[in-house]
C-alpha cells in the first residue's frame, strides 16, 4: 500500500457566531494595555481537513485548527512530497521524515499542527485498512467507557454563570471546567471577580464535583502566586496554563507551593518539548492535544514518559483524535468534552464540520468497537455554511 495524494483543505465558517464578550477569557494579550477583544487572536473560525489517500482507494482523515490557512501551505508546499509514494504502516519513519525535513522551522507551533494532520489521516488509514477503530491499534480499551468533564463556563454575569453550570449537573456530569475573566492588569477588583466567579460556580455544584479552573495562559508568576491561596479553599482539581507556557520555573514554582495541582501543554509540542516540564517536576497533569502535539506517532510517546513519571495525560478538546488515545491509555484517566453550542471560541466547529463524535451520557462517551479508523467523516449538515479553499 502506497500513499497517492495529500489534500488540505480550510473550511471557514460564514454561519452565525456569538460575538465577542468583554472579559471573556484570560490569554496572553490581556498583559498588554491594549484590551480591544485580547482574544481576538485565539478565536479560530476556520479549520483544516487533511486527506491522505493510498493506492488502495483508502482516503484518511486528519485535522488541524492551528492557524490552517498557514498549516494549508505547509501541507501543500512542504510535507505532501515528502509524504506521497511511502508505505503508511511505516508511519514512524513518515513522522520522523516530516519532522526532521523541517527541522529548521517547523518543530513547534503551525509547523507541528501540519505535521498532526498528516499523521492524523495516516492512523485513519491504519485502521481502515485493518478494520478495526484506531484504539485498537494502540492497545485497545483500558476502559469500558470514557469519562468526560464539560468544559464552557466562560465568565458572564453570574446568574448566566450559576445556570450552565446548573445544566451540567442535569445533565449527568460530575465534572467541569470554567475559565477566568480578569488578569494582573485588573487589580484587586479583578481578583475579587475572579474569586465570585469561583464562589458562585462551588454554590450551584457543590464539593462532590470536581472542579478545573482555566487560566488560559493570562496569568504571570506574581499574580499567580497571590491568586492560589486564595483559591485552595475551593478545592480545584486543578489549574490550568496560570503563566505561559515558556515560563517553565513559573510552572515549577506553582507546583511547589503546593496549593493545587497544575496543568499545562495544550501549547506544547513533541515528546522533547514535555520532557523538561516532567525531568523538572513542572505539571501535575499533561494537556497536549493531537493536533497539535505531532499526531497520534507523537502523543503515543508523551504518554509513555508520562506515565513513567506518574503524570496522568488529559487531552486538551477532546474530539475522536484525543478520545482514541484516551481509551486505549490506561494513564489517561478522563476527557475534555466541549458541550455543542453556537460557533463562539472555535472549538464548536469540530461538530458542524464532521460527523462521527460521540455525545455523552451522563458524563461518559463510548466508542464504537466496529467503526474503523478515527471514526470521523465530512458532514454534509452545514457544509453550505462554510467557504472551502481546495
Amino acid at each position: 500500500m502506497k500513499i497517492v495524494s495529500v489534500k488540505a483543505r480550510v473550511f471557514t465558517w460564514n454561519g452565525e457566531t456569538v460575538p465577542p464578550q468583554a472579559n471573556f477569557c484570560t490569554n496572553p494579550s490581556m498583559m498588554l494595555f491594549d484590551k480591544s477583544d485580547s482574544m481576538g487572536s485565539f478565536r479560530f473560525h476556520s479549520w483544516l481537513v487533511c486527506e491522505v489517500t493510498t493506492d488502495s482507494g483508502i482516503t484518511g482523515i486528519g485535522n488541524c485548527a492551528l492557524a490552517p490557512d498557514v498549516a494549508k501551505v505547509v501541507i501543500d508546499n512542504h510535507l505532501s512530497p515528502l509524504v506521497i509514494g511511502e508505505n503508511p504502516w511505516d508511519y514512524n519513519y513518515i513522522w520522523e521524515r516530516m519532522y526532521r525535513r523541517t527541522m529548521a522551522w517547523g518543530r513547534k507551533g503551525v509547523g507541528m499542527a501540519a505535521i498532526s494532520a498528516v499523521d492524523l489521516a495516516i492512523w485513519d488509514i491504519l485502521g481502515k485498512a485493518a478494520n478495526v477503530p484506531v484504539f485498537q491499534l494502540l492497545g485497545g480499551r483500558t476502559k469500558d467507557a470514557i469519562s468526560v468533564y464539560a468544559s464552557k463556563l466562560y465568565s458572564q454575569n453570574v446568574k448566566s454563570l450559576a445556570d450552565e453550570a446548573q445544566s451540567y449537573l442535569d445533565q449527568g456530569f460530575s465534572m467541569m471546567k470554567m475559565r477566568f475573566g480578569w488578569g494582573p492588569l485588573d487589580g484587586v477588583e479583578g481578583m475579587k471577580r475572579n474569586i465570585e466567579l469561583v464562589e458562585t460556580v462551588r454554590e450551584v455544584v457543590g464539593y462532590d464535583v470536581d472542579l478545573m479552573l482555566e487560566c488560559y495562559m493570562g496569568w504571570n508568576l506574581e499574580y499567580s502566586r497571590r491568586m492560589l491561596p486564595k483559591l485552595a479553599k475551593f478545592e480545584p482539581r486543578w489549574i490550568e496554563e496560570p503563566v505561559i507556557p515558556d515560563d517553565l520555573e513559573g510552572y515549577r514554582e506553582l507546583k511547589r507551593m503546593g496549593h493545587m495541582p497544575i496543568s499545562g501543554g495544550e501549547h506544547e509540542f513533541t515528546l522533547r518539548g514535555f520532557q523538561p516540564f516532567l525531568d523538572q517536576r513542572a505539571v501535575d497533569v499533561i494537556q497536549y492535544d493531537t493536533n497539535r502535539v505531532g499526531g497520534i506517532t507523537a502523543a503515543r510517546k508523551v504518554n509513555a514518559l508520562a506515565e513513567a513519571f506518574g503524570v496522568p495525560v488529559i487531552p486538551h478538546a477532546g474530539q475522536m483524535h484525543n478520545y482514541h488515545l484516551v481509551m486505549s491509555d490506561l494513564n489517561c484517566p478522563i476527557a475534555e468534552y466541549f458541550p455543542v453550542h453556537s460557533v463562539e471560541i472555535g472549538n464548536e466547529l469540530f461538530y458542524y464540520l464532521f460527523e462521527g463524535d460521540p455525545s455523552p451520557v451522563d458524563g461518559k462517551l463510548q466508542l464504537d468497537d466496529d467503526l474503523p479508523g478515527l471514526g470521523l467523516r465530512i458532514s454534509e449538515k452545514y457544509l453550505d455554511q462554510f467557504e472551502v479553499a481546495e
